[in-house]
């Protein structure tokens, strides 16, 4: 069983910010912005590449409603879902960063050479 469905589970602690009977969201243990929540379904799918899409329109629908209930719905937020090893997923259940409180930036790339790209 991965670390996400034990959190479902309630087999590890966290900080839930929202849950209904498909999704739940939680506080990120290492936050890289203000507010840094992670959303993931109940059920497992490995990847955004799984999930049936009338599931993600309804997980959409969610993270408008934790990015309403962190207060940043209206100064703005940066939802990320890394996909895949190249993509730099680090744990195989899927999950969406909800970023916000702080004017973001994109840092990630800061110390590329787009050279080192091809």
């Amino acid at each position: 069983m991965c670390i996400f469905c034990k959190i479902i589970n309630k087999e590890i602690p966290s900080n839930t910010v929202a849950e209904n009977d498909e999704f739940y969201a939680f506080h990120d243990i290492n936050p890289k912005a203000p507010v840094h929540v992670l959303a993931i379904p109940k059920a497992h799918y490995q990847s955004f590449n799984d999930i049936p899409g009338d599931v993600m329109g309804r997980m959409s629908t969610f993270m408008q409603e934790v990015a309403k209930a962190c207060g940043i719905d209206e100064s703005g937020y940066r939802i990320i879902s890394n996909i895949g090893e190249n993509g730099g997923q680090e744990v195989g259940h899927l999950h969406f960063h909800i970023l916000g409180g702080a004017k973001l930036k994109w840092g990630h790339f800061a110390d590329a050479d787009p050279k080192d790209f091809f």
